[in-house]
């Protein structure tokens, strides 16, 4: 499932190679205030361009409706990616039509163009059969090295492999090695980490988790749904009342391997500066809620950490946005560095989480797709991973 061919078992020599990044980059002021994509995407674009390749990139960029918008152009971004690399950068004002065919084709060998944002069109989100086959018309080889949008079936994620032969870039190699073999083939014991607000996002992670790993680590706010499945009240917790019946499947179904806090730190109000202490678990008095892992946990689940071979990490353990309820969050992630494991971590906040710390070289992968990591945890298929050929 997860040994698909890359560029480096094609000949790209002398090739227009049609790339899909993930440029959707957060802009401030019409300039890139955070180039981590697209610096994750030049090893990519450098062994094409040493090839003597015509590197056409496309991406999408915001939630446009469908039409043009100005303030999601792409413009910005290939502005910012000629800052980066020696070779020239093209623009073209649109991802298909005369503009798209025209800068195409003359793009020569060893140059770059980058189109305007897929999503300017309907087409994209739809996965019109007409929409991929323009984009594919534009070059002779597909390279899909968005992971972060692998997730979705879209005409320039999926639909133009109908078109060109498809293979996977170095970012998306480099997200199914670690995260494909988290999942197939890990190294024993392995223990996956799950946080984050809500267990309804997860329960299908939670599942497969739970018949792949050997322990299953719960903290953040979807903690809370499983306290209170357990006959606990949570005060003014964050808690999912339609989910308590999962909640209690899942206990039963992971009766050795799911482990939930045994202390948490509670505050009067949520807010950084709230009053706040530590407890063990147990009924939480009204008008307070539980914002953190304990120390106690922190303790047990680092021991676990620290005897994995495998770890898996997806979503904080709790609201590691206020300094002051952090702490378990950050112990974890010193946990998972400090252990001799492979480690993965995906997921937004886990991953702007460990940025916040100075253990990021100490993590073996950190995945650069928060819904495309989670479905592949679930054991999903992936559309943009499907339609490249396999090894």
């Amino acid at each position: 499932m997860f040994a698909k061919k890359t560029i480096k078992d094609i000949d790209v020599q002398d090739k227009k190679v049609l790339v899909r990044v993930d440029f959707n980059v957060p802009l401030k002021d019409g300039a890139v205030s955070d180039d981590t994509r697209i610096r994750a995407a030049l090893p990519t674009i450098q062994y094409l361009l040493e090839r003597n390749a015509a590197v056409i990139l496309c991406s999408h960029l915001g939630r446009p409706k469908d039409s043009v918008d100005p303030q999601y152009s792409l413009k910005p971004v290939a502005e910012y990616l000629a800052k980066l690399i020696p070779q020239k950068v093209n623009f073209a004002e649109d991802c298909i039509g005369p503009a798209a065919q025209k800068a195409a084709g003359e793009l020569k060998s060893g140059e770059v163009l980058v189109l305007e944002n897929t999503r300017f069109h309907a087409g994209e989100t739809k996965n019109d059969p007409a929409m991929a086959k323009e984009l594919a018309s534009l070059a002779d080889i597909f390279v899909n090295d968005a992971f972060g949008s692998a997730h979705r079936a879209h005409a320039s994620t999926a639909g133009v492999a109908d078109y060109l032969p498809a293979v996977a870039g170095f970012l998306m190699e480099k997200e199914i090695q670690y995260l494909g073999q988290a999942i197939d083939d890990p190294k024993r014991p392995f223990v996956a980490i799950l946080g984050g607000a809500k267990v309804s996002d997860k329960i299908g992670v939670v599942r497969n988790l739970l018949k792949k790993a050997d322990m299953v680590l719960i903290g953040g706010g979807m903690a809370n749904t499983f306290f209170k499945a357990q006959g606990y009240p949570v005060g003014d917790s964050l808690a999912e009342d339609e989910a308590l019946d999962t909640a209690r499947e899942l206990v039963k179904e992971g009766a050795n391997k799911l482990r939930l806090p045994v202390d948490v730190v509670i505050a009067d109000k949520f807010d950084d500066g709230a009053e706040k202490k530590t407890m063990p678990v147990g009924p939480v008095p009204d008008g307070w809620r539980i914002l953190d892992i304990g120390a106690e946990t922190v303790a047990a689940y680092s021991k676990i950490i620290a005897g994995a071979k495998t770890v898996v990490w997806n979503g904080p353990m709790g609201v590691f946005e206020f300094p002051n309820f952090a702490k378990g969050t950050f112990e974890i992630a010193k946990a998972v560095a400090d252990s001799d494991a492979i480690s993965v971590i995906g997921g937004g906040d886990s991953v702007a989480a460990v940025n916040q710390t100075s253990l990021v070289d100490k993590i073996s992968h950190i995945s650069t797709g928060g819904g495309a990591s989670l479905e592949m945890l679930e054991g999903l298929e992936l559309p943009g991973l499907a339609v490249l050929q396999d090894k």
